[in-house]
């Protein structure tokens, strides 16, 4: 599986597009917030740029792109006592994310922004930046701030020879022997460390970076904490051999790219590559029934299942489509959903989330 040139996100604004079904990552950011802000006040206390350079790795598409830059923005202006300033803001992703989606709604961004904190925040110039954050895409020095958010438990490949030692499972499962989450775990150190290296390269000394990731709090990569969400759509994959809907032998070679670290793991990799000052390390928890209270002011209910369903869904099924072809999906999303219905009956099901602040040294 080449992950750099299949992997992005479903595009569009249709049922089962993420531009429809981020409501997740949004509620990610929303309480990483408290760490970016406090990181851009630092920031600027200490530098005050005439241009000021930001970059959003792993941007996707849809409302929660421009979200982020608008909050950043607006914060920089607020921080930097309201002064004019040039804004350059770079959208990364990867070469098949929907970066057409973003341009176009640069215009009623921009409007929107304005009515927010005025026209006299100075001027932005954007760009999309197409490829893998696991290598250099900026020149030396030239950025200020980094945001990523749900994007860095991606790996850059799945690690070698797992079709043949994780057989049945499409991720780490209880089932999975010790060399599979060994391999998974080495294969994150090298993609992370390698990130830390080229965003040490191309971030000013003194510049920011938060990052966000799907993570764990436990140490035992196969308890539910690693990434129930996968255990149970690993469970749906096993019910449609079991039936003979699909052969084990197409499911054996399928693995997704994933790994969600620990605390001390990522702490571990900052401190080994040495690039950055690690200020902050947060641990927050989404619980799956969070649609219903994102929702209660409108007094709607809400099927949470269905929309951990659907986002799971908007984010996974352009990996299966390539491999599977599209006429399992359908069927293999519905069990998921009931799956997943039946898990949230029982106990209640949380998203880790490690949110990360780092400066330049």
């Amino acid at each position: 599986m080449e992950v750099s040139k299949i992997l992005h996100m479903n595009s569009g604004v249709g049922d089962k597009s993420y531009a429809k079904n981020s409501l997740l990552q949004q509620k990610a950011i929303s309480m990483a917030w408290p760490i970016i802000k406090e990181a851009i006040e630092d920031f600027c206390n200490e530098n005050i740029p005439t241009t000021l350079t930001m970059v959003d790795l792993g941007c996707s598409s849809g409302p929660n792109t421009l979200m982020i830059v608008s909050k950043l923005i607006e914060q920089f202006h607020k921080n930097l006592h309201n002064k004019p300033l040039q804004f350059q803001i770079f959208f990364n992703d990867l070469p098949a994310n929907d970066f057409n989606a973003i341009f176009r709604s640069l215009p009623n961004f921009l409007e929107d922004l304005k009515n927010q904190i005025g026209t006299d925040f100075g001027n932005c110039f954007f760009n999309g930046v197409p490829g893998s954050f696991y290598g250099r895409l900026f020149p030396n020095k030239s950025l200020h701030f980094v945001h990523s958010s749900y994007t860095l438990h991606w790996l850059s490949q799945v690690p070698e020879g797992m079709e043949i030692i994780n057989k049945g499972n499409i991720f780490i499962d209880s089932t999975s022997p010790e060399n599979v989450v060994e391999g998974f775990y080495s294969q994150f150190q090298k993609d992370f460390s390698l990130f830390l290296k080229c965003r040490g390269e191309e971030i000013v000394g003194g510049g920011r970076m938060v990052l966000t990731i799907l993570g764990r709090t436990d140490e035992y990569p196969t308890n539910k904490d690693f990434c129930y969400a996968l255990a149970l759509l690993n469970l749906a994959f096993k019910n449609m051999v079991a039936e003979g809907i699909l052969k084990e032998e197409k499911v054996d070679r399928f693995n997704i790219p994933n790994f969600m670290p620990s605390p001390e793991e990522v702490k571990a990799e900052v401190l080994k590559e040495g690039s950055f000052i690690l200020n902050e390390l947060g641990v927050s928890r989404i619980d799956w029934n969070f649609y219903n209270t994102e929702f209660d002011g409108l007094n709607v209910s809400v099927d949470s299942s269905s929309n951990i369903a659907k986002c799971i869904r908007s984010v996974i099924e352009p990996l299966l489509i390539p491999h599977f072809g599209e006429a399992i999906v359908e069927d293999l999303f519905y069990r998921y959903r009931k799956i997943v219905k039946d898990e949230m009956s029982k106990k209640k099901m949380e998203f880790t989330n490690l949110t990360i602040s780092l400066s330049k040294i």
